[in-house]
């Protein structure tokens, strides 16, 4: 599942792409049929929390986006007099930006294409506060309130690396973050919340804001720390990021050669080095 950083990337880039003007929206799979409430609205501005992403549109309306486990954007750039590709495969929306002339100084317009989310709604301002009110602090958020989830987790008996994956405790992060900020913390995983002290948490909150900032930056999850960048080839491929623990079970550890484990918490896998997070 495409972890906060994406989500926010995505805001960035469609905001770009789109917030000044109107923009037309359709639905190839037909699926959405509400798109026809935007189709032809101007594009305000697109923002994003936690694994959540909203188009926002005049008249105080917006497209929210739930990725899933499958969701994913595609992007066209389309030259001028020319027309975008035709949809493939299961598109659910289709937003493209409308071209105000078509010669050749007009430059060349964006379209996106979604496919595979898990949600895809037109909701009103009242729904999207909702939606970030039921949500706990998202470390991309400059204006989050990290006690809100402190207090959370530090009242809690449920282990820190299920806790992690509760976004309405913390919102954003997911297994790889989850996995690979407790390792760069030495956090054991299964340690209950209420065993989290102040500094620990300070630290924790700080390294996730660090390291989702340029998730954003980068467009993809870098957590490894150049004296420990052996470079190897990552098990998923070498076109994937190089991690301390995430999908490297049966691995050496980068930091100290144990071997990495792995587990189940909150319904998923968790890795993790017995020996650098054993407190």
């Amino acid at each position: 599942m495409p972890e906060g950083h994406t989500l926010h990337r995505l805001a960035r880039l469609h905001t770009e792409y789109f917030a000044g003007g109107p923009v037309r929206v359709s639905s190839p799979q037909g699926r959405f049929a509400d798109h026809v409430v935007v189709d032809g609205r101007c594009f305000d501005r697109a923002t994003a929390v936690g694994k959540h992403l909203f188009h926002h549109y005049e008249g105080g309306l917006a497209v929210h986006v739930h990725l899933g486990l499958y969701g994913f954007f595609d992007t066209h750039l389309v030259a001028p007099g020319q027309e975008p590709p035709a949809p493939v495969g299961q598109v659910r929306m289709r937003v493209g930006a409308v071209r105000v002339g078509s010669e050749p100084g007009d430059g060349p317009v964006h379209f996106v294409d979604l496919r595979g989310p898990t949600r895809c709604e037109v909701i009103g301002d009242e729904a999207v506060a909702a939606v970030h009110a039921r949500l706990g602090p998202d470390p991309l958020d400059p204006d989050a309130d990290p006690e809100r989830a402190r207090a959370r987790i530090c009242r809690s008996t449920r282990s820190i690396g299920a806790l992690l994956m509760d976004q309405t405790v913390l919102s954003g992060v997911g297994n790889v973050y989850r996995a690979e900020v407790l390792l760069r913390l030495g956090i054991d995983p299964f340690r209950p919340g209420t065993q989290l002290g102040r500094d620990e948490f300070d630290a924790l909150w700080a390294d996730l804001v660090d390291l989702m900032r340029e998730g954003v930056r980068v467009g993809g999850i870098a957590t490894v720390r150049p004296e420990h960048d052996h470079g190897d080839v990552p098990r998923r491929g070498a076109d994937r990021p190089r991690n301390y623990v995430y999908q490297r079970d049966g691995l050496p550890c980068r930091v100290c050669g144990e071997t990495v484990v792995v587990g189940r918490s909150a319904a998923r896998s968790i890795f993790w080095c017995p020996r650098c997070q054993s407190t």
